[in-house]
Formats: C-alpha cells, structure tokens, sequence
C-alpha cells in the first residue's frame, strides 16, 4: 500500500470505518453512523486536500457533507473483496478460494477465489440484530455492556437444547446443540433468569443463524474455510465461540481477519 494520504471511507449503517495511513503504516478509525457529522469532520481536519473514495449505504450522505471534496464511490461488495484479499496476505495457509461472511449490521455471504467474487445470499440476521434484541429484552443497548453481560449468562435457561428433548436417553446427535432457541423460556422460572443469560441466548441466535448459513454456503460452493468479518466480531469472544464451534460442528473452518471490519475501508483506498 502506498504511503500516501488518500482515505478509504466504508460508511454503513452501524458504523462508519475509515482507513488511512499513519507513520507509513495502515490505519483505521470509526465513528458510530449516527456521529456521521463528526466523521466528515474528522476527514477534513486529517487532510482537506486527500484524495477520497467511498462505499456503503450512507456513501452518499456522507459526500454531501463534503461538498468541495473531490471523492470517488466504488461498489461495496469490490471494496470488500479487495480489502480482505490484502488482509490474507499476511495469514499462514490462507485458502485460495473460501466463503466470505460479513456480520455487520445485516449479514452478507460471498464467493472468492484467487479470480472472481460473488454474492450468494445474506441473512437480516446480523449485529444489528444483536443490539435490537438486547435492548427490546433487556433494555441494555450499547454494545460494549452487551458483550460484557452476555459473558456471564446461562443459555439453558433460555434455549431448549437437543439434551432437553431427549432427557434420560442418549439423543441421535450432539445433546449441547440448540434444539429450539428461546425455546426453554417458562412462565414459571421467569424470575430465575437473569439479564445476562437473555444477552447470551440472542448472542447464541445470532451466531448460530450466521454459522448456519455459511456452512451450507460452503457446502454449496464445493469449500471448507468461511472467513468471518464485520464489527460484530470485535472484542466479542463469546460470539466467535459460537460461530467457530457451529463451523466446526458442520465439517468447516472458521478464520478471523485483524481488522477485518475495515475490509470495506481498506479496499475503497486501495482502489484510488
């Protein structure tokens, strides 16, 4: 990548990420999207002269508060693709061709080889559910307090799991799989759950919908590695457990991007 001050811009409906170069080196920022004003204040305040390109959903609201800014748009789903094809560089024994999962707000389901990229699907399943679900179940919203609380929830008070349903016989497949999500949830023993085990159930919905999906993607698509990126991955260790062991579950590996959620950003930059 180019020592250079032009700013790669992902602006999504969660997040606004940006990547730049500092000290020679990638960079990355982020800013809520309901902060976009501060996010455009903060691209002209690192250089009003860099050269710009932009992708996602709130691209263009974004350039309007950038009028005298020269930008370019570039496709979300190229931006994506090209960033994570840089990112794997990096990684030991990375696959050629994989399923490419980006949990952000919704999730998104791709194809890549060393050639091409394609969408296969998506699921409206994603962080956004997360943070939805948490705050309509809980009333706790922001999503640092979600991961910390979920932490230390107790799924089995919320989900009916497979050893549940075949209690006191050995059931025909693993007895910790999730049989039902909320499925276990009782009138009678609503005052013994906690907060903490609903944020770990809609942790566990969320993570096993999007594992779920991938795994037949790559089934379909005739490979084993998923990567999973998106901002729902970061510092959320409890997620990442769910996905990797339902990937795993279902004969697929499951790899992890540093910085993976700039993928967009990084990929919008290297196309200047």
């Amino acid at each position: 990548m180019n020592n250079d001050r032009s700013i790669g811009i992902d602006a999504g409906g969660t997040l606004i990420k940006i990547a730049y170069m500092s000290d020679g080196k990638p960079a990355f920022h982020s800013f809520p999207s309901t902060r976009i004003t501060d996010a455009a204040a903060w691209v002209q305040q690192y250089d009003p002269a860099a050269p710009l390109c932009m992708t996602g959903g709130k691209a263009a609201m974004l350039q309007s508060m950038l009028p005298d800014r020269e930008s370019r748009m570039i496709v979300e789903f190229d931006a994506t693709y090209a960033g994570v094809k840089y990112l794997l560089r990096d990684v030991a024994g990375a696959p050629d061709a994989f399923v490419l999962t980006n949990c952000g707000t919704g999730t998104s389901i791709h194809y890549v080889d060393a050639d091409k990229h394609y969408r296969i699907g998506g699921s409206g399943v994603g962080g956004g559910t997360l943070m939805g679900l948490s705050l309509l179940l809980t009333g706790v919203g922001e999503y640092g307090a979600i991961v910390r609380e979920a932490q230390k929830g107790n799924r089995e008070r919320v989900d009916l799991k497979v050893s549940h349903i075949y209690e006191g016989t050995t059931p025909p497949i693993p007895g910790d799989l999730t049989a039902s999500n909320f499925g276990n949830v009782r009138q009678a023993d609503s005052a013994e759950r906690e907060k903490a085990d609903l944020l770990a159930a809609v942790m566990g919905l969320v993570g096993e919908t999007v594992s779920t999906a991938s795994v037949l993607a790559a089934g379909q698509c005739g490979v084993s590695g998923i990567v999973y990126i998106g901002s729902s991955f970061v510092g959320n260790e409890l997620l990442r457990d769910v996905v990797t062991g339902y990937t795993r579950l279902r004969g697929a590996e499951a790899l992890y991007l540093q910085h993976g959620e700039y993928s967009g950003a990084l990929g919008a930059r290297l196309s200047i």
